[in-house]
This record gives C-alpha cells, structure tokens and sequence, in this order.
C-alpha cells in the first residue's frame, strides 16, 4: 500500500483580525483537481481541524502585472473581490520579494487593483488598495442600504451595535429569500461622530461574524457619507472588532464613488508547513 501527500508550505496574515492562508503558487505547487480543491480548502480554513482562517489565496503569475489574486472563502468556494485579502496578499508579496517597488498592480476577480506599501508610525507596515469606482447605494428601507464593493454588501444604522447577536441576524438575512441564491455581507453600523464610524460584519461564505471585512467597511463609509450629506474628508475611520481602518474617496454628482482606497495593517501571524 503507498499513500500519497504533498507538504505545502503556508503563511497566515491579518488584516485586523480577518485572517487567510497564503500560498505561493507562482510554481504550481497548489495544483489541486477541482472535485478535491474546496473540501481542501474548507478542510485547511477550519479552526480545530486545519490551519484556522476565514479565507484562502493563492499568490499566482499574471502577465503584465506583478501577480494575480486568487481568493477562496473558508467554505471553500472561490470569492469575490477580498479587501482585507488584497491588503494581506500585497504584504506577502512584499515580504517574499515577489514584487519589485513598493507599488503594485496586480489582477484580481473584478479586475486590475493598484496597491501601496507605507511604512506606519510604529516602523509596521500598512497596505493601501484601490477599490473599484462604485455607484451610490441603493436605499432599501428606512435605515438600509444595498451598494457593491467588489462585494455585495448591506449597510444596516444602527445605535447600538454591540448589543447585537451579529451572527444570528446576518445568517437570517443573508439566508432569506431575497438574498439566499447569490448571498450578501450584512453589516451593521454605528455613527460615532463626524469622522468615525463603528460596524460588525456577517459574512457570506464564512457564514458568520468576522473581525473585520475590508470592502464592508468601504461599503459602510461610502453610505455614511451619502447619509451625512456627501461631506468630503480626507478619510473615514472605521472601527472593527479587529481594529480600524482608514476609508478616502472621491464622491462625485453623477452618483459615483470613485479613487475609493482602504488602508490598514496587513501583518504576519506564522508560517509553517502541513501535510496535504
């Protein structure tokens, strides 16, 4: 009897809390068929089973650009655009000299990102990323809105978000008949002042709350910025349970955002090897 397996080399990063297994697969290594790839992926994601992560990427060749992101969700499906994940994978790339300046351009689901490394006050690094230009959001009732930041994304006001049970209420919506086909990101946010906003997000294909969600906190600073009368700042600080993030945009008449970047912390956790 022989057994096959393959060590696979990893690293776990995090942006504010929401956390993914990269992978260095500009050789090939994670070529797995497609009947095994998303229980692979559900299996490494898990918290008690595998490595632990709300999601996995693959850091992968791309002609014309310094490489191309490939983002799965923890229950192993392939994901739309990833905020956090776009920061996370940029400060690996950075890390192994996979890229060549401290700018990146790199492909993704949705298209082609720019990207920055900054060097932050505490001699860490932050990671800046552009989001794709996006339209207003949509008002679907009294205090919620519907607007898409490479994700779809629902933006609930609320007072008091921390006495929410933000899993049990997003798994509801996102699982009711409106939205269980395709599913959305529910958020619930906070107004705390003028420039700080807080928010709780339930994410889809992770199916629960996450510490923080990259494009839910651009999709929370875009609508409190419509909510508060399209007023134009340098940024929007958004706090997550993870920590803050910092949101600036362009808000323009024709009811577009565009020069949408999200910036913050993309660190480290450990690397490691596991048996596949």
């Amino acid at each position: 009897m022989y057994l096959w397996f393959v060590i696979l080399k990893f690293h776990k990063y995090h942006g504010t809390g929401n956390d993914f297994i990269l992978i260095d697969n500009r050789s090939g290594q994670f070529t797995i068929p497609q009947g095994s790839l998303r229980l692979l992926i559900e299996k490494l994601c898990n918290r008690h089973f595998g490595i632990g992560a709300d999601g996995l990427i693959l850091l992968e060749n791309a002609p014309d650009h310094d490489f191309r992101m490939v983002y799965f969700n923890s229950d192993g499906n392939e994901g739309s655009f990833c905020g956090n994940g776009s920061r996370c994978i940029v400060a690996f790339a950075h890390q192994i000299n996979a890229i060549k300046s401290n700018s990146v351009k790199f492909a993704a689901v949705d298209g082609i990102h720019h990207a920055e490394v900054i060097k932050s006050h505490n001699g860490n690094f932050d990671v800046m990323v552009d989001l794709n230009d996006t339209d207003y959001p949509v008002n679907l009732s009294e205090n919620t809105f519907f607007i898409d930041t490479g994700s779809p994304h629902l933006v609930i006001i609320h007072e008091n978000i921390a006495s929410l049970d933000v899993t049990e209420l997003g798994r509801k919506i996102r699982h009711s008949p409106k939205w269980a086909e395709k599913g959305v990101n529910v958020n619930f946010a906070q107004i705390i002042n003028r420039d700080t906003i807080a928010v709780r997000t339930y994410e889809r294909g992770v199916e629960q709350e996450t510490l923080s969600c990259g494009t839910g906190v651009t999709a929370v600073a875009l609508t409190c910025n419509i909510l508060a009368g399209h007023k134009q700042q340098d940024a929007i600080t958004v706090q997550t349970e993870g920590g803050s993030l910092l949101v600036s945009f362009i808000s323009e008449s024709n009811k577009k955002f565009r020069n949408i970047r999200l910036r913050g912390a993309a660190e480290l956790v450990f690397s490691g090897n596991i048996k596949i």
